[in-house]
Formats: C-alpha cells, sequence, structure tokens
C-alpha cells in the first residue's frame, strides 16, 4: 500500500465511490467528504498528499473555493479539480496555469478515467503510484 493519502470531495455518492475504487486500486489512502464544508473541517486536521475535489458542490463555486482553501493552507498539495460542467455547458478550463484566479493544478472532465487520474497524479507527486 502507497503512503499517499488523497482527500477525495464531491456531492455525488456515485463519484465517491468511483473514485474510492480507483484510488485504492492505486494503493491510496482515501479520505472522502460530501461537500466542501465537511472537506474544509477534514483539512483542519488533516494535510493530505493530493486532493481530487468536484467543481460544483453545495455552490456553484465551492471547488474553486476549497481549491483556494486548500492552496492558502497547504501551498504544496497538488489539487485535482473534477468537472461535468465542460461537457453540460462547452466551456473549458483548459488553460489552467494562465488563470492564477484558479488554484487548482489540474481540471479533468468527468468522467475521469482511471489511468488519466492515475498519471496525474503521478506527475503531480512526482513519484508512481
Amino acid at each position: 500500500m502507497s503512503d499517499t493519502t488523497v482527500l477525495l470531495v464531491d456531492d455525488d455518492t456515485d463519484f465517491l465511490v468511483q473514485g474510492r475504487l480507483q484510488l485504492e486500486q492505486l494503493g491510496c489512502r482515501v479520505i472522502q467528504a460530501g461537500s466542501r464544508r465537511e472537506a474544509v473541517a477534514i483539512l483542519e486536521t488533516t494535510r493530505p498528499d493530493a486532493a481530487v475535489i468536484d467543481l460544483m458542490m453545495e455552490d456553484p463555486d465551492a471547488g474553486f473555493t476549497l481549491a483556494y482553501q486548500i492552496k492558502s493552507r497547504y501551498p504544496e498539495v497538488p489539487v485535482i479539480m473534477t468537472t461535468a460542467v465542460t461537457q453540460a455547458t462547452g466551456l473549458s478550463f483548459e488553460k489552467v496555469h494562465g488563470q492564477e484566479w484558479i488554484r487548482a493544478d489540474v481540471i479533468l472532465s468527468k468522467p475521469v478515467r482511471a489511468a488519466q487520474l492515475k498519471a496525474e497524479l503521478e506527475r503531480l507527486l512526482g513519484h508512481v503510484l
């Protein structure tokens, strides 16, 4: 088992189950939250190695707010934001690094493929899972 702890945050229980299974298959320890508020409470006592968070949860900007809160508290923790917004609206967030207000390191469109999640986590963490 990896010693990598990933905070997984989404208000969609199906996505939480799928994401947890994907991450556990990589050997990660998973801490999950069903809302931004729940994740913030977890962050008070736990520093994850990485975070995978949904863009839209209890508030339309909950993911952006949570990414900001994570980076403010733990700047070195990589944040992967997931969203179905691109599929539903055609809006794209592909130029993450050029948009300083987006505090996520990468944004992935849902559904997130296991191989894609693994590759991004390894790239951001700098080691093989």
